[in-house]
């Protein structure tokens, strides 16, 4: 029996870059073809790849079978992509007053992240906002990551299930939220008192800063309260996705 061409299963992929956005890494690629308001342009993935994601989601989508290096090519040096790669479009942006105005059965939660500018940061936290059921993470457009395959694989596919809701000013979003009924709540270290007080049974926004210079002045004032997790002194703070996962935890607690 004549061995198969092995060029019908490794064709070259098209040039790095093109048009649209790649995301890499299987929670990532499994979530974005999971989610029907991305748009999908071809992925190029490993035979062990395609196994992982399956015949369901990739007939989703133009697919081409390559080896590793050949994925590795399409994306950003040292991306771990687990062997494949996914091109697409951006989601559609989300406005927040959409989503507060859209009917809702249980309580509330949306993350505002002023000016954490990490994509690493911000997918953990994207990642734990998933977790614990988060309504949206509200972010300041110029003072945020951007969609980005780096994002997306931070955020261990949540990026295509939790809104990531970009708006210009966070001060006035905060009164938005305000004017839902959301208790605003700024969490800092030097914060008046500890979480689990300053905590309310509606819908909660959650305020969290860079940890650098922490919640702008303004931003803070467009609070109902301040809080602090409290922690043993000789550790001055807490990472920011840390401190929300520990912040949201306390939430649904509550």
């Amino acid at each position: 029996m004549p061995r198969p061409d092995r060029r019908h299963f490794y064709p070259k992929p098209d040039a790095k870059g093109g048009e649209g956005l790649w995301l890499y890494g299987l929670h990532a690629v499994r979530a974005a073809l999971a989610n029907p308001a991305r748009k999908v342009k071809r992925a190029v993935l490993t035979g062990p790849a395609a196994e992982e994601i399956g015949s369901r989601l990739l007939g989703r989508v133009r697919h081409e079978i390559a080896h590793g290096d050949t994925v590795s090519k399409l994306l950003p040096a040292g991306a771990v992509h687990q062997g494949i790669a996914l091109q697409c479009d951006p989601l559609p942006r989300r406005d927040l007053d959409d989503l507060l105005e859209a009917p809702s059965q249980k309580r509330r939660i949306v993350l505002v992240l002023d000016q954490i500018s990490d994509p690493q940061n911000t997918g953990a936290i994207l990642r734990t906002a998933a977790a614990f059921g988060v309504s949206a993470v509200v972010v300041q457009d110029r003072h945020a990551p951007p969609e980005s395959g780096a994002l997306a694989k931070a955020a261990s596919g949540a990026l295509d299930s939790i809104p990531y809701i970009q708006v210009v000013n966070i001060s006035r979003a905060l009164e938005q939220l305000g004017e839902r009924d959301f208790w605003r709540v700024a969490l800092a270290g030097d914060g008046d008192s500890a979480l689990k007080d300053a905590l309310h049974s509606g819908d909660v926004a959650l305020v969290l800063g860079s940890e650098g210079s922490g919640i702008r002045r303004l931003v803070r004032e467009h609070c109902d309260v301040s809080a602090h997790v409290p922690i043993e002194s000789a550790m001055e703070s807490l990472n920011v996705s840390n401190a929300a996962a520990i912040a949201l935890y306390e939430l649904r607690r509550t």
